[in-house]
């Protein structure tokens, strides 16, 4: 029986409603005569609090509120890869066509469409015995296997499954002999994470193909990484980046809260991308979800659940999955925004007591896993953070450095000198860097984490010149100390700055990154030898070889090896010394 109560009060996109006896957490209600979609976040006897994930512009006390008995949940099956949606996972195409440019208010619509029909093929029998998380069959979608799950919680003796052939969303492929009906679809909470068999310790690098952060500041598959920076120093660009170029299967976009222009831009430029793994279009293998500042606060707060839960049901067919959260300080503001309508107790900054804890809790469904079918997947959080004046001692920032593996810091000053990507090296840092080494070196080269600690040390020094030449000028400093810095210069314009435009620059493999090291750390050595055989700086910086090194970013892969082979052989007559 639907419990259904009236409205005693309405603060913004807060309602409470009174004789709601009965009804639980979480639960997701409609409220008022347009019936708009909320969810109960607190219970005070028969008093709900619910949050509405739509305008309340309108609504008056003692309209009803009437609850579904059902958690906010997502539908999970075929349809989701190449869809755009909003936060509470309504797909935005179908909208439009429900509501024309500006979405109405109460409108429902079917996540995943309910007339298509999909391939499927069975991959179990008749008198089978099925687990949860356990594969029925598969259906192919673009160039991507979708695996079809038993839903978390059910498992039988298959009673009977369909043929091969074309089947929607709805209709019933399998029956167990308990009577239960399995169709391609399936629902799951936002709140709840999905289940698996067990956590696996992160042993394989997340690749982003970019070099200052696959070389200097990796991100394991199954990581959390944040990436805090100020108004335009370049958060979404770079998530836009590590979502097209990097290794994960499966990309999930989440834009929580974003500029509606800023959102905009991706929904137009993410169709148009090509796929650099299959050469097809990236939306392919990509889903995105929008909810951006203008949107209702509410569905903002929830859209990031969204996303991580249809992030694990990727993960649950063995795949590895990469989810960008641009960006959790505007959720963190919906947290605040939702949590002062409840006139609960503010913390620092006004947010709520509680903001540790729910970051906490959204990075920690991040990881690689062993599935309930036994398969290995991996789901890696990269999550966008706008401290207001770039200021990050403020909560958010701070509250999420102490959660997340890899701090990469965005900073102002090498944006606005069209230095991409714009993360400082001074500031970041990431925990997976010894635990990758054996990686590194099965993979790469035995002496690879002896040049990128060569290549950090080398970066420092200069960093710390730097503040001399500030001071009294370059003019000051002797001969291997203006090698520093020209040895740095090298490191910083061309190999931690890419160029984004580039076809062959904008993503780097690690074996190319490392034969770039080579070649720039080679060059550092043989100076310093040059130097101390009687040779000045300025013979050195004259060699030709130098202008070979800074151009060996624009060399395509597969002349690389030649390329390098060559500035090696340069570098080994030695430099020659001016008369």
């Amino acid at each position: 029986m639907a419990i259904e109560g009236r409205i005693q009060r309405i603060s913004g996109p807060a309602v409470i409603a009174q004789g709601m006896m009965g009804a639980r957490m979480y639960d997701i209600v409609r409220v008022g005569e347009e019936k708009l979609v909320g969810e109960i976040i607190r219970l005070d006897g028969d008093n709900a609090f619910v949050q509405v994930y739509e305008d309340t512009g309108g609504l008056m006390v003692g309209e009803p509120v009437v609850s579904t008995g059902l958690p906010l949940a997502v539908e999970l099956g075929p349809g989701m890869l190449n869809g755009i949606f909003d936060g509470i996972q309504r797909p935005l195409d179908k909208l439009r066509e429900s509501s024309g440019t500006y979405i109405d208010r109460g409108i429902v619509v079917n996540a995943l469409s309910q007339d298509a029909k999909w391939a499927f093929t069975p991959s179990v029998k008749e008198g089978d015995e099925v687990a949860a998380g356990q594969v029925l069959g598969t259906v192919p979608e673009f160039a991507f296997t979708h695996k079809i799950l038993v839903p978390p919680g059910k498992g039988g003796v298959i009673k009977s499954i369909v043929a091969q052939g074309e089947y929607t969303v709805r209709d019933t492929i399998a029956t167990l002999e308990d009577g239960t009906e399995l169709r391609l679809a399936h629902t799951w909470p936002v709140r709840q994470a999905r289940p698996v068999a067990r956590k696996l310790d992160p042993v394989t690098p997340f690749l982003t193909g970019m070099r200052i952060l696959d070389v200097l500041f990796p991100l394991t598959m199954g990581g959390t990484a944040a990436i805090p920076g100020p108004f335009g120093s370049g958060k979404t660009v770079t998530q836009q980046s590590v979502a097209k170029y990097g290794n994960a299967d499966i990309v999930v976009y989440v834009g929580c809260g974003e500029r509606g222009n800023e959102m905009t831009d991706v929904l137009v430029e993410f169709p148009e991308l090509e796929d650099p793994q299959t050469g097809n279009p990236l939306m392919h293998r990509t889903v995105l979800i929008a909810n951006t500042s203008n949107m209702p606060v509410a569905a903002r707060e929830a859209s990031i659940y969204t996303g991580i839960t249809l992030a694990e049901y990727f993960r649950d067919q063995g795949y590895s999955v990469s989810i960008m959260a641009d960006s959790t300080s505007r959720w963190a503001e919906a947290l605040r925004e939702i949590s002062s309508r409840l006139e609960e107790m503010p913390a620092e900054e006004g947010y709520p007591p509680y903001l540790a804890s729910r970051l906490a809790a959204f990075y920690e469904r991040g990881g690689r896993v062993d599935t309930l079918a036994g398969e290995q997947g991996a789901v890696s959080i990269i999550g966008a953070v706008s401290p207001a004046g770039g200021d990050f001692s403020e909560p958010v920032t701070q509250a999420t450095l102490r959660i997340t593996g890899c701090f990469w810091a965005l900073d102002a000053s090498l944006a606005r000198r069209r230095h991409f990507p714009a993360i400082n090296w001074n500031r970041s840092y990431s925990l997976f860097t010894d635990i990758l080494d054996d990686w590194y070196a099965d993979n790469v080269a035995p002496d690879y984490t002896e040049l990128r600690d060569r290549a950090v040390d080398l970066l420092q020094r200069e960093s710390d010149l730097q503040e001399v030449v500030q001071l009294v000028g370059p003019d000051a400093l002797q001969d291997q100390e203006r090698l520093v810095i020209e040895a740095g210069r090298i490191l910083r314009q061309n190999f931690l700055q890419q160029n984004g435009f580039d076809p062959v620059d904008a993503s780097c493999s690690l074996h190319k990154a490392y034969g770039m090291l080579q070649m720039m750390l080679r060059f550092y050595e043989d100076a310093q030898r040059a130097l101390a055989e009687g040779a000045t700086v300025d013979d050195v910086l004259q060699a030709p070889v130098i202008e070979k090194i800074n151009r060996s970013r624009y060399v395509a892969e597969d002349e690389f090896d030649a390329y390098k082979d060559g500035v090696m052989a340069e570098l080994s007559k030695g430099f020659t010394v001016a008369a």
